[in-house]
């Protein structure tokens, strides 16, 4: 590479324009300083974006003792990290706003079929009397199958109410008591059979 190429010349850095920037420069705000004011420090809390002009040796002086939060208290400079985290930006705990306190709950909120169906007049009370009938009616249980063993054990069907259970025990039990079979051993083992049958019945809610 030759040295004196006009390409290396344009691109190598001219000790003219460094004195050139000097002499633009204002000059350096120290207190008896005459040097060019070629580095800018911040001036300080609420001033955000003015700037002094110290020469490099006042910079670093000036770097070193700066303090942002100069002239708060402990309280003060708290507040401001914990507001820092957030960008100094309102926050709220989560799902509560200002409009929260009047807005209706999500649970309460419908939409699609749901909110047609409210809007629905019903002068008759047809939708109604289908709900009551259909809330006094408890749907039947489907009996697993230690259950419906249970009940095929009493000698009942699998849609067999309450009280169809609770009677159908009674008889079975005077039916098959030792003291009513003279101590007949098939007798006994049916005995205890309708009674474990009851009790599993019972434990699952059927009576």
């Amino acid at each position: 590479m030759k040295l004196n190429s006009k390409y290396f010349d344009r691109i190598r850095i001219r000790p003219e324009k460094e004195e050139a920037a000097q002499t633009r420069a204002p000059q350096c705000q120290w207190d008896g300083c005459d040097e060019p004011g070629t580095h800018r420090a911040p001036v300080g809390r609420m001033k955000e974006g003015e700037y002094f002009h110290f020469c490099i040796d006042h910079v670093r002086l000036y770097n070193k003792s700066f303090n942002y939060f100069s002239g708060l208290s402990d309280g003060e400079v708290a507040r401001f990290q914990k507001e820092a985290l957030t960008g100094h930006r309102p926050t709220w705990s989560a799902g509560v706003n200002a409009s929260a306190k009047t807005a209706p709950e999500f649970s309460q909120m419908r939409s699609g079929r749901a909110a047609y169906q409210n809007k629905v007049r019903d002068p008759f009370s047809l939708f109604g009397e289908a709900k009551a009938r259909a809330a006094a009616t408890p749907r039947a249980r489907k009996p697993k199958a230690l259950e419906a063993k249970a009940l095929e054990t009493l000698g009942l069907a699998v849609n067999s109410t309450g009280d169809q259970i609770k009677a159908r025990y009674k008889e079975l039990v005077k039916l098959h008591h030792p003291d009513a079979n003279g101590g007949d051993r098939g007798s006994e083992d049916r005995f205890r059979d309708v009674i474990q049958a009851y009790q599993l019945l019972k434990q699952a809610g059927f009576c």
